[in-house]
C-alpha cells in the first residue's frame, strides 16, 4: 500500500482498528485524543496527513456521546490540516433507531447525527449493517453500508451441520433473515411477531413459522438490553425448539444484557467487533466474538484506489 493513505482511531475501536492496519499492512497513524481537566475532549494529531487520505475507525457506541464527540472532532481536525480526503469509518452508527419521528415532537436523530458527521468534514462514510437502509440517504456525501452477513454466514456454516430454522425476531429483519437461509443451505424461516408500548419493553409476541424439533438461529442486526432476545428464545422452546443460537451485528449490551444472557437457555450468541465487548461481557461464555476487520479492511483498500466494493456485498 503506497504512502498516500492513512489510518487513525479514536478510543472506541482501538483493537479493531490495529486489526484492520495489520490486514492493510499498514501503521496505525499517531493522534492523542485525551481530555482536558474539566472533560473537554482533546484531540492533537501528531502526523502530516496534508493530501494524504485518511480513514478514522470510530463506532458511536456507549458512551455514545463521548464518542461522537471524538469522531467529530477528529474530523475538523483533519480537514483544517489540508486532507485530500477524510473517510468516516463507523463501524456501529448509533441513534439510527432515531430515523424516524414516531410521536410528535421527537427528533429524527439519526439524520442530524449524518449532518454532524458531514459539517465537521467527512468526504465519505463506510458503516456496517445500519439499523434503516434509508439512512444512507440522510448523508449529502457517499456511504457504504457493508454487510458483516459473509463473516456470520462463514462461521455458521462451519459450525452448524444440521438444517437450520433462521428466526427474525420481527417483521422489520424478515429480508435479512430470508437472505441467511438462502445462503444456509435453503434452511427454514420464522418470524416472531411483537408489539411494543415502549423501547426495550415487549408486550406480546408469537411465532409464524414451523420451527417443531429444529434447531433455530435467532438473526437480528443488534442486542441491547436482551430483553426481546431472552424473551424470544422462551418462546421457541415452548414451541418445541431443540437449541436456541442467537447471531448479531452490534453487540450493544446495555444495562442487565449480559447477565439476561447468561442466566437464559440461549446456547450462545454469536457477534462482531463493531462494538468491543465490556470487561463483563467478555467473561460471559455464551458470547462468541467474530472479526470484521479483513471486511473492513478490504472496503478502505478500494475506497483508496477506487475499486467497485460490490463484492463485499452478500
Amino acid at each position: 500500500m503506497n504512502n498516500d493513505i492513512m489510518l487513525f482511531s479514536g478510543n472506541s475501536n482501538y483493537k479493531l482498528a490495529q486489526a484492520v492496519c495489520k490486514y492493510i499492512d499498514l501503521p496505525l497513524g499517531s493522534a492523542k485524543v485525551d481530555r482536558f481537566s474539566d472533560g473537554e475532549i482533546r484531540i492533537e494529531i501528531n502526523e502530516n496527513v496534508r493530501l494524504k487520505d485518511i480513514f478514522i475507525i470510530q463506532s458511536v457506541s456507549p458512551p455514545v456521546n463521548e464518542n461522537l464527540v471524538e469522531l467529530l472532532m477528529m474530523l475538523d481536525a483533519f480537514k483544517r490540516s489540508s486532507a485530500r480526503r477524510v473517510t468516516a469509518v463507523i463501524p456501529y452508527y448509533g441513534y439510527a433507531r432515531q430515523d424516524k419521528k414516531v410521536e410528535p415532537r421527537v427528533p429524527i436523530s439519526a439524520k442530524l447525527v449524518a449532518d454532524l458527521i458531514t459539517t465537521a468534514g467527512a468526504n465519505r462514510v463506510i458503516t456496517t449493517d445500519l439499523h434503516t437502509g434509508q439512512i444512507q440517504g440522510f448523508f449529502d456525501i457517499p456511504v457504504d453500508n457493508l454487510f458483516a452477513a459473509p463473516v456470520l454466514l462463514k462461521y455458521m456454516k462451519n459450525y452448524f451441520k444440521e438444517k437450520l430454522v433462521i428466526v427474525s425476531p420481527d417483521a422489520g429483519g424478515v429480508e435479512r433473515a430470508r437472505a441467511f437461509a438462502k445462503r444456509l443451505d435453503n434452511a427454514g424461516l420464522a418470524i416472531i411477531n411483537k408489539r411494543r408500548d415502549e423501547p426495550n419493553k415487549v408486550k406480546a409476541m408469537e411465532v409464524i413459522g414451523d420451527v417443531k424439533n429444529k434447531i433455530a438461529v435467532i438473526l437480528d442486526d443488534m442486542v441491547d438490553t436482551a430483553g426481546t432476545l431472552t424473551e424470544a428464545v422462551n418462546l421457541l422452546l415452548s414451541k418445541g425448539v431443540k437449541k436456541v443460537y442467537a447471531c448479531c451485528s452490534h453487540p450493544v449490551l446495555s444495562g442487565p444484557a449480559v447477565k439476561r444472557i447468561s442466566d437464559s437457555n440461549l446456547e450462545s450468541l454469536i457477534v462482531t467487533d463493531t462494538i468491543p465487548l465490556s470487561e463483563h461481557a467478555e467473561e460471559c461464555g455464551k458470547i462468541k466474538v467474530l472479526s470484521i476487520s479483513e471486511l473492513l479492511g478490504e472496503a478502505i483498500i478500494r475506497s483508496h484506489t477506487g475499486d467497485s466494493v460490490n463484492s463485499l456485498f452478500v
